[in-house]
């Protein structure tokens, strides 16, 4: 059983993974001058909204983030069961980084972040039942001085969890090669930090450009 919830675990945060990256890119298109992203944005939100493909992708996402937390709930309880705290403890500390050990932590820092980043986003949108000029809600977010700030530090905790993440996934559906782990190693670092420095530069030069705009 615990093989098969790790094997998950893995399937789920590989396929954030690719969302992730995939939303990224059209995030960047906010860094575009105003005349050209205000519509460019608009549309492509449009698009999402309104195609049903992209709608079921949407969900299968939603349905991985919930899957992998709750994956991550269990398979912590289990291995905490089955040995000893204490001496799993000192053995975790002797042989893994601090991410490894700290890789529930991190993850609960970025349910945290998805929840407000939803709440501030999607729920409006989706909930509100007003029609949302989306380009317009993102940059008056990203003008805030607050929430640039917090979107901003988020992005460390992501960094750092998809570096550990994206090797432990390929290990865990069964890449053992130690020429291909090393490969996978290096690629989910450069992976992991590209996507989060993305994501983060994106509501910095938002708000030191708000006066042009």
């Amino acid at each position: 059983m615990i093989i098969i919830r790790k094997t998950l675990l893995a399937f789920t945060g590989l396929f954030i993974c690719f969302f992730l990256i995939a939303h990224l890119g059209a995030n960047f298109i906010l860094l575009l001058p105003a005349s050209k992203a205000h519509p460019l944005y608009n549309a492509y939100s449009s698009f999402l909204r309104n195609n049903f493909l992209v709608m079921i992708i949407a969900y299968v996402n939603y349905a991985c983030i919930i899957s992998h937390v709750i994956l991550s709930v269990l398979i912590t309880v289990k291995n905490r069961r089955s040995k000893g705290f204490t001496n799993q403890k000192n053995a975790t500390l002797e042989n893994s980084s601090w991410t490894s050990q700290n890789m529930g932590l991190l993850g609960t820092i970025l349910l945290a972040f998805i929840v407000i980043h939803m709440a501030n986003f999607w729920f409006k949108v989706k909930f509100s039942g007003e029609d949302h000029d989306l380009y317009l809600m993102v940059i008056s977010l990203f003008s805030s001085p607050g929430y640039a700030a917090f979107y901003f530090l988020a992005m460390l905790p992501l960094g750092l969890h998809l570096a550990h993440g994206v090797e432990s996934g390929f290990r865990s559906i069964g890449l053992y090669h130690n020429k291909f782990l090393r490969w996978i190693a290096k690629a989910g670092v450069a992976y992991a930090w590209f996507t989060a420095i993305g994501f983060a530069i994106i509501p910095l030069i938002i708000y030191f450009r708000q006066e042009t705009l």
